[in-house]
């Protein structure tokens, strides 16, 4: 995770500040969190805390309502979203197997040696030659 990802998502804002920022009611806020769309964490007096990647989630989530969005269709998005990025993860995190990284050498060490098995004809024509 970059720096700028890090603090981006440390909790620092209480409710008050999200309610400021976002002119979303408390109530609101609430109720995105009550349908999983946002995580806040809790301090030590268990209170909500909220970072800037919460807010820009309230946000969108706003901006989403606004378009007409209704909240199953937000909830949809979120879920492809999240699909999508899973999806990504574990592609990256794909391991080669054993037989990929074999054949990846075999091939490797027939290009460098000069005895490629798929052209054996032009092998043949340099014998001729010779």
């Amino acid at each position: 995770m970059s720096e700028k990802e890090l603090r981006r998502s440390m909790s620092v804002f209480p409710i008050g500040t999200v309610m400021k920022l976002t002119d979303l009611s408390a109530r609101q806020i609430r109720y995105y969190e009550e349908q999983d769309l946002i995580v806040p964490m809790r301090n030590e007096g268990n209170r909500r805390m909220y970072s800037l990647t919460n807010i820009d989630v309230l946000l969108e989530i706003k901006d989403y309502l606004s378009d007409g969005i209704n909240m199953a269709g937000v909830k949809r998005i979120y879920k492809l979203q999240e699909s999508k990025e899973k999806n990504r993860e574990q592609e990256m995190t794909k391991m080669m197997t054993d037989d990929d990284v074999r054949k990846i050498l075999h091939d490797e060490f027939l290009a460098v040696s000069g005895l490629n098995t798929k052209k054996p004809h032009l092998f043949l024509d340099q014998n001729r030659i010779g």
